[in-house]
């Protein structure tokens, strides 16, 4: 494992991280989004599969509880963008003649206000998963290469 591709590739995750959130954002602010550019699962998103393929190899290095606290803090923002993704893009039964001209779910201005506080604990979730993710980049940045080298790939 190599000290500066790790850094990058966390990097990366978090700028996934940031956009990911952008685009809820959008989609609160009334901007068109498809449905499937905004990830639920905490798992199908860039950071996610980041975190849940390489990022677990940090835990060879001890001492790694920031994974643990960005996990649950990356949970916990996913949890909320699900609240936020059944108001939006709820499938509910609609006629056929609908269907064809009517491609998005008509939201009503309660729906938009309970979207909107969702929001505002999923930027707050996030807020935490970025502040664990700057303790993990200082603690990385701390850690010799010899002890990322000492890391075997996995079979």
């Amino acid at each position: 494992m190599d000290k500066a591709i790790t850094l990058q590739l966390l990097s990366d995750a978090k700028n996934a991280h940031i956009k990911w959130v952008q685009r809820a954002k959008l989609l609160i602010d009334g901007m068109p989004i498809d449905e499937n550019a905004i990830p639920v699962n905490c798992t199908d998103c860039s950071f996610g599969q980041w975190f849940y393929g390489e990022g677990q190899k940090l835990n060879a290095l001890g001492n790694m509880s920031y994974l643990t606290d960005i996990e649950k803090a990356h949970s916990q923002l996913h949890d909320e963008y699900l609240q936020i993704f059944k108001i939006y893009f709820a499938h509910e039964e609609r006629s056929f003649f609908s269907k064809i001209f009517s491609s998005k779910k008509k939201i009503t201005e309660q729906e938009k206000e309970r979207a909107k506080e969702h929001f505002l604990k999923l930027q707050t979730a996030s807020e935490e998963v970025l502040t664990h993710i700057g303790k993990l980049e200082r603690r990385l940045n701390a850690i010799p290469q010899s002890s990322f080298s000492a890391i075997k790939p996995r079979p």
